[in-house]
């Protein structure tokens, strides 16, 4: 990713993607303030939410046409509210909620799939119809080698392990700026 987001940028980040909640859950306009240099960067974002070590959420955008913070408040309610493995949050546990922000480079087309580092790029397979991505933290948090990324990154596209080296998909990677309130 060609821009940093400094610390500063990173609160703001973090509070709106929680007033965005909140306010979704009190019925309410959210209230938004802050700005920054980097705001304004149309990028893909991911926002996941945890309640101790469980996830709770994550919806994310690959790429957006909106700027950085419009992404992470749309994707923050997306989070909470429409990711369609968890019920909605509810109020009570607002206050429990972690907040993670994923903001992404542009996808890179990876032709040769040795060349993944674990820990530094995140997957995402397309192919047969079908997609799935995985963050650059995940294989790192589930203690997986490069055989093992590669491998569950099929598996989360619904494909046949091995399936990232086949002529009829497309592996890209990526970066991201990973940042979160603990």
């Amino acid at each position: 990713m060609e821009f940093t987001i400094t610390e500063a940028e990173q609160k703001i980040l973090l509070s709106q993607a929680r007033e965005s909640i909140a306010a979704e859950l009190d019925g309410r306009k959210p209230s938004y303030s802050g700005s920054g240099e980097n705001l304004g960067t149309p990028c893909g974002a991911f926002v996941t939410l945890h309640i101790g070590s469980n996830l709770r959420g994550c919806i994310g955008r690959m790429s957006a046409n909106l700027a950085l913070v419009e992404t992470i408040r749309l994707m923050a309610k997306e989070a909470a509210f429409g990711d369609p493995r968890f019920p909605a949050l509810k109020k009570e546990e607002l206050d429990r909620v972690s907040i993670e922000i994923s903001a992404l480079s542009p996808m890179t087309p990876c032709p040769d799939p040795r060349q993944v580092k674990v820990g530094v790029h995140g997957l995402l397979l397309t192919g047969r119809g079908r997609s799935g991505v995985l963050l650059p933290q995940v294989p790192v948090e589930q203690g997986w080698d490069l055989d093992e990324y590669l491998d569950y990154i099929c598996v989360k596209a619904g494909l046949p392990q091995g399936s990232y080296d086949a002529p009829d998909t497309q592996l890209y990677t990526f970066t991201a700026v990973v940042f979160g309130e603990d």
